[in-house]
């Protein structure tokens, strides 16, 4: 049955990104099943859906009818989850995107920060915890950006967890996914001794961007390069489902950012770059 649009839906262009790699692991699938039934869901409708809860930051159960049902698209999610076919997704989009910027697919310079979110009710204690510095009652989400603003590294801990742990964490996913090429991250003052020694292990110069003295009292003052990641945390919290904690399971947090980094990165190079001509458009 056709179905009007929603503005998260993907376009035919966008959908020919990554169905070839939807596709194989498809095929994979029947390979492994025991009754070899690929199954009679639209695999794009399926992503639609979750594009869909994510920008809407909508429960399973509300996703919309015209979509396919939820147990459905919960069921697919968890499948991708599981078989990290959303990581590998997002590796092959990102390194498209990085050569349209005429760059190389891996990049010498990497940024890691963390940020910290409140979880909704229902979320289990056990992979929560309480920030100190932060008064917030939640999970830690850490990422690794390149200077692009592209997510490289994710992961979920509880916030009472030290910002060290994210970072030897981060530093081991971008040490495997940049290989060689990968020579200096940048990190923020609360990371300590314990991430620069885990990145001289890995090679990799680990170098804290301190502030300068002379922004004392002036608030948020942007770090160079490093404000990077401040601001793809912000883009992120545009996908609600984000903006709080809501699921039970860290690393299906952790898919959620890749599926939001997803959604960015087709828009990013299947639309044409906005100018300030358009910006002024909008905003009469």
């Amino acid at each position: 049955m056709k179905r009007d649009p929603y503005p998260s839906d993907l376009t035919d262009e966008q959908w020919a990104l990554i169905e070839p790699m939807i596709t194989a692991w498809k095929q994979g699938r029947v390979k492994r099943s025991a009754t070899g039934d690929p199954g009679s869901c639209d695999l794009r409708e399926v992503v639609n859906a979750i594009f869909y809860q994510n920008r809407t930051g909508c429960q399973w159960r509300y996703l919309p009818h015209d979509l396919p049902s939820w147990s459905a698209v919960f069921y697919y999610f968890g499948l991708w989850r599981q078989d990290g076919l959303d990581q590998r997704i997002q590796e092959l989009l990102r390194c498209q995107v990085r050569e349209g910027a005429k760059r190389l697919e891996d990049p010498s310079l990497v940024i890691i920060d963390t940020q910290s979110v409140r979880a909704a009710a229902g979320v289990p204690k056990a992979t929560t915890g309480l920030d100190a510095n932060k008064k917030v009652s939640g999970r830690k989400r850490g990422l690794a950006v390149d200077v692009l603003g592209l997510i490289i590294g994710v992961v979920v801990l509880a916030a009472s967890v030290h910002d060290n742990a994210a970072g030897t964490a981060l530093l081991d996913q971008v040490a495997e996914r940049c290989g060689n090429r990968l020579e200096k991250v940048l990190v923020d003052q609360g990371f300590k001794d314990e991430v620069l020694i885990h990145g001289a292990l890995l090679d990799i110069d680990v170098e804290v961007v301190r502030r300068n003295p002379a922004d004392q009292g002036k608030g948020f003052v942007p770090q160079p390069k490093r404000w990077i990641v401040e601001q793809v945390n912000g883009t992120l919290m545009l996908h609600r489902r984000l903006a709080r904690e809501y699921d039970h399971r860290p690393d299906t947090s952790a898919s959620r950012v890749y599926w939001a980094s997803i959604a960015n990165m087709t828009r990013r190079l299947t639309e044409p770059a906005p100018t300030w001509r358009d910006a002024l458009e909008l905003a009469t």
